[in-house]
């Protein structure tokens, strides 16, 4: 592509720069507090980390602010906050038998280890317009908060334990596709290496892992409609804060905080199975930073989908499904074409404008010999 260089424009940056501050801010309104923002909009700022790559709430918080709300934005902001940061340290495998469970249900099974815990969710809520929380204020926040907590302290509370999964129940009754081992297990950092297809299931999971949510949600659903090869069924959904830990220079192994990560098991008719074997399921697998259940599912089923030696359907391919559902990419991309493409298209214009000519010529030459005739 060929571009030019813009001379000239440094003041108009600066004041488009001053303009967007003046946008925010004309309405002379009491300025969001980071740590508000962080604790009332954590949704928003689940999506910004998993996107941005970084578990950051509160640099999440300021880039939301910063973006006046544009997720996307917020998102590029902190992907690229992330690349100034030294990485000193690697973690330890987590496990997320060890989460703290705040949310785990099944639309597999019914009975469940543990039970089902809805936990926070709006799944069981109507969608309708609640007109009253914009005239909610300090003192409706504090007197919900002194009631729940006073209704929590009445019940009695179980000791943090780990649940048996769904899946441990379907490997002990042999149901479940034993793991491929001919499937490239490379462990790839997606951050330090360019990715090459086909390429091995850490990188898809971890590029999904950092994908829009809508751009996947986009994906799993045309694999459902037809586009794909699965329909699978949520093993288990999870939601919770799970322990990090890493080894020091010493070797020792240290515990330095926890995550909250959604977790999703999905269960899917095996794509291909020997002719010998009898019929198995097998599991597509999601996490991601925060609490983001559609992620996590969608994450799943592309799991399970871009595992099919079918590469026809825009579902199943990996190229296709990773580098369209990179949203900080696709933006980006995208919205490159703002910049001057004064050359390109002045040489597309001199085609188009020899091409008509041409053609006009050709059409007189034509009368001409018509008329004559």
């Amino acid at each position: 592509m060929g571009y030019v260089a813009v001379k000239g424009g440094a003041d108009a940056i600066y004041n488009s720069r001053e303009l967007i501050e003046f946008y925010r801010l004309k309405d002379a309104s009491t300025p969001l507090e980071i740590k508000e923002i962080k604790s009332q909009l954590r949704l928003a700022i689940d999506k910004i980390i998993g996107e941005g790559g970084l578990y950051a709430p509160e640099y999440a918080a300021i880039a939301l602010k910063q973006a006046e709300g544009d997720l996307f934005e917020a998102a590029f902001i902190i992907r690229a906050f992330r690349t100034t940061l030294q990485r000193r340290f690697y973690s330890e495998r987590i496990n997320t038998r060890e989460m703290f469970v705040k949310r785990k249900i099944s639309a597999s099974f019914r009975e469940i280890p543990g039970g089902q815990i809805l936990g926070p969710t709006r799944d069981y809520t109507q969608r309708i317009l609640d007109t009253a929380k914009a005239f909610e204020t300090i003192d409706d926040v504090k007197l919900f908060i002194d009631k729940f907590k006073k209704q929590s302290n009445n019940k009695q509370s179980e000791p943090i334990q780990e649940y048996e999964k769904i899946i441990d129940q379907l490997k002990k009754e042999g149901l479940l596709k034993s793991v491929d081992f001919k499937e490239d297990r490379t462990i790839l950092d997606i951050t330090r290496e360019a990715i090459k297809f086909p390429a091995p299931r850490s990188a898809r999971l971890q590029m999904m892992a950092r994908s829009e949510t809508g751009g996947l949600m986009a994906m799993g659903y045309s694999s459902m409609r037809g586009f794909g090869t699965i329909h699978p069924t949520v093993g288990e959904l999870r939601y919770g804060s799970i322990p990090i830990r890493l080894k020091d220079p010493s070797g020792k192994i240290r515990y330095v905080g926890k995550i909250e990560v959604t977790e999703a098991e999905m269960i899917s008719d095996a794509l291909e199975v020997e002719k010998k074997e009898s019929p198995k399921y097998m599991v597509g697998y999601g996490l991601c930073f925060g609490q983001n259940d559609t992620k996590a599912i969608c994450m799943g089923m592309l799991d399970v989908s871009m595992r099919s030696k079918d590469q026809s359907l825009p579902a199943n391919d990996q190229e296709f499904v990773l580098f369209h559902t990179e949203g900080i990419e696709s933006m980006g991309f995208t919205n490159h074409l703002k910049l001057p493409h004064y050359v390109t298209f002045q040489s597309s214009l001199s085609n188009m404008r020899d091409a008509v000519e041409r053609k006009s010529e050709k059409k007189e030459m034509l009368t001409k010999e018509l008329t004559e005739g």
